[in-house]
């Protein structure tokens, strides 16, 4: 009778000592189980904690000042230093996701609780935005702001709301999610619910109907323009971020993340080369079409903010891609089908 009166005194010492305090300087004090995480510890007692890519290390907005107890936790693995040194991190900041709670703590915040989440990123079915693997497309008009300094107002809405009218059916057509028009630049997604191979496969076959729908223009404005219009096209495919992100009305579904960085430098890119597209080597791979088309030719690019030089095809016309991608003949898409589904939580498409 005594050693189980002694066991039932002693069992609430024993589990206490299985336990861990963690401070937080803007917030609570709470005692945890030895060695969870510390963004789990911050969820089991509620404390509001941001985590865009739901914990997995892949964003830097769950990361903490240790303001003591820095000595007596594990160091940095090398996914957590990867993500630290790419944000430029001091030394006593750590990723919470990834810092095993296995001593006391007091901590700060760096992130607002809600940072990602409701004000930048809007909640999908899992509460962040989904990593994806997915085609970007960006085009741009050369020389329309010339062209726009020659022409009355309207007469220029008029030429852009055709070019955009166009742009936009044949990204459609091609099973594309119309992302953004900026200025007289266009944005489209490939993936959001295809496979890599069909995604690349509709983002080709997008830069070719866009192509050609721009040589119909030109055909229509005829006399009215002094040169043709000329556009550029940048293709790359890799994984990004997918979510509905913005505020209020400017809310939308879009991507973010290195892949749409290179895929806007690409399109930048045509300039300096004098081509209609530049293709990523990665992104026209995926589409497995066969060899890359006549007169397409093989470049490495150095690109800002890349380390290394990226492969990529440079395409003047386009008509060669056009064979190859109607002998693939990917049918057309349910754009948003995939998003919806995984937005509202349901097994069908609305």
């Amino acid at each position: 009778l005594g050693l189980l009166l002694a066991w039932h005194l002693a069992r609430p010492l024993l589990a206490e000592r299985g336990r861990v305090a963690v401070r937080y300087l803007d917030g609570p004090r709470i005692t945890v189980p030895r060695g969870i995480s510390l963004l789990d510890a911050s969820r089991s007692a509620g404390v509001p904690h941001a985590a865009v890519c739901g914990g997995r290390g892949r964003c830097s907005t769950c990361r903490v000042r240790l303001l003591e107890g820095a000595a007596a936790v594990p160091p940095p693995g090398e996914g957590e230093s990867r993500v630290l040194r790419r944000i430029g991190a001091a030394a006593d900041v750590r990723l919470a996701c990834q810092l095993p709670v296995t001593a006391p703590l007091t901590v700060l915040r760096l992130m607002p609780p809600a940072a990602g989440t409701e004000q930048v990123l809007r909640p999908l079915a899992s509460g962040q935005g989904q990593e994806r693997e997915i085609v970007v497309l960006f085009a741009d008009l050369r020389g329309f702001t010339r062209l726009a300094e020659s022409r009355l107002p309207y007469d220029t809405v008029f030429i852009l709301n055709r070019y955009f009218r166009l742009m936009g059916e044949a990204i459609t057509e091609a099973g594309g999610h119309l992302d953004k028009f900026i200025g007289d630049g266009i944005m489209a997604l490939f993936g959001l619910e295809e496979e890599p191979r069909e995604a690349a496969r509709r983002a080709l076959a997008a830069a070719v109907g866009m192509a050609e729908a721009l040589a119909r223009l030109n055909r229509e404005l005829g006399e009215t323009l002094a040169e043709p219009l000329r556009m550029g096209i940048g293709i790359h495919a890799g994984p990004a971020i997918v979510g509905e992100m913005g505020y209020g009305r400017a809310t939308g579904l879009t991507a973010v993340g290195d892949t749409v960085n290179v895929a806007s430098r690409l399109e930048a890119a045509t300039k300096e080369h004098g081509v209609g597209l530049l293709v990523s080597v990665e992104a026209f791979r995926r589409a497995e079409l066969g060899s890359p088309p006549e007169g397409a030719q093989r470049v490495e690019l150095n690109l800002r903010g890349r380390d290394r030089p990226l492969a990529a095809l440079a395409i003047v016309e386009l008509s060669g891609l056009a064979a190859a991608v109607r002998r693939a003949a990917p049918p057309r898409a349910g754009r948003r089908r995939w998003f919806l589904r995984e937005r509202d939580g349901e097994g069908r498409a609305r």
